[in-house]
């Protein structure tokens, strides 16, 4: 499957353009359930390539042996953006069960489009 994104009817469309074949919608959904795909929310966020998940990996070494002191000189902050302009989109992707980060399982997000409320918190 070269698009994970595409939803059943549009890829039985697909193949009936391409290939001159009929096939419906729920033969497709039947096709990928039984070679272990499923339509799940993806992951929304940046893709994590190798050198990033060494950095974070290497951050979290060096910082495992940390004690209660150490840490309380630390900030811990969260963020949350409210989308106000549009609606969040429900979008689904064809996954099979541990696939959740994989590269093209992740919708990227889009950090600056849009209006936008950011609510910030730290403790």
């Amino acid at each position: 499957m070269n698009n994970r994104f595409l939803s059943a009817p549009p890829s039985s469309r697909h193949t009936r353009e391409r290939n001159n074949q009929r096939i419906s919608a729920n033969t497709i959904r039947i096709r990928l359930s039984t070679s272990g795909l499923r339509a799940r929310r993806p992951y929304i966020g940046p893709i994590l390539t190798q050198r990033l998940r060494l950095q974070r990996t290497l951050w979290a070494q060096e910082h495992a042996a940390w004690d209660r002191i150490q840490w309380q000189s630390v900030v811990f902050s969260d963020e949350s953006r409210f989308c106000i302009d549009h609606a969040v989109d429900h979008v689904h992707v064809w996954r099979r069960s541990g696939e959740r980060y994989q590269a093209d399982c992740v919708r990227e997000h889009d950090r600056w489009g849009g209006a936008s409320l950011m609510m910030c918190c730290c403790t």
